[in-house]
């Protein structure tokens, strides 16, 4: 298994931002701002921490990954890649 598709996903977010296509919830987030797209970050970790609490797998993914597309929006936003957080996990694993 790979983990290409989060460098795919940071690709095509960073089009949105550049393109910022009409009817596109990513094109929304960037317009509403760097507080609403932290705001989201915010939420999801939280709805995350509430389905670890449960034993609905599905539910419990479901939130990790849209934890992790609102986290790549705010990486995106800040003017950093998933790449660069890779990078610290790295440094970090030495």
């Amino acid at each position: 298994m790979s983990l290409n598709f989060l460098t795919e996903l940071q690709d095509l977010i960073d089009d949105r931002k550049k393109e910022m296509p009409e009817g596109s919830y990513t094109t929304k987030l960037f317009q509403k701002g760097i507080n609403k797209i932290a705001q989201k970050v915010g939420e999801e970790a939280v709805e995350l921490v509430i389905e670890s609490k449960d034993t609905n797998d599905h539910l419990f993914l479901n939130e990790a990954a849209d934890l992790m597309y609102h986290l790549i929006v705010l990486l995106t936003e800040k003017g950093y890649r998933i790449e660069d957080v890779e990078q610290i996990l790295i440094e970090r694993h030495k």
